[in-house]
């Protein structure tokens, strides 16, 4: 029971936002390059890779299991964000990304 990820709008919209994800972490601050940033891009591109996986497995139920991977890596995301967004509040540049992204991510 397969399903074509690449016609599934859930993937889609999860590869828009892994993308948003790259876009945004290029402005943060360098000393994160190897922490937050890469952590944050690795969650962001395992959510349409996980979608992808899932959609060529046997049953629904095993799609499922990938779909809750996806959704895992989601809320580690918004959990980052609100981390950054504790630690570097007093850089405009994090707060205003943050928020972008927190917004995009919840109109998903």
């Amino acid at each position: 029971m397969g399903h074509n990820f690449k016609e599934l709008k859930l993937w889609k919209d999860s590869m828009a936002f892994a993308k948003e994800i790259f876009t945004v972490t290029q402005s943060f601050p360098s000393e994160e390059k190897f922490g937050m940033i890469s952590q944050m891009r690795r969650c962001a591109v395992s959510i349409p890779s996980n979608i992808a996986e899932g959609s060529g497995r046997t049953s629904n139920r095993e799609f499922s299991r990938f779909l809750d991977i996806s959704l895992g890596s989601a809320y580690e995301i918004e959990t980052q964000f609100y981390y950054l967004w504790t630690l570097f509040m007093s850089r405009r540049i994090i707060r205003k990304c943050c928020l972008n992204s927190l917004i995009l991510y919840n109109e998903c």
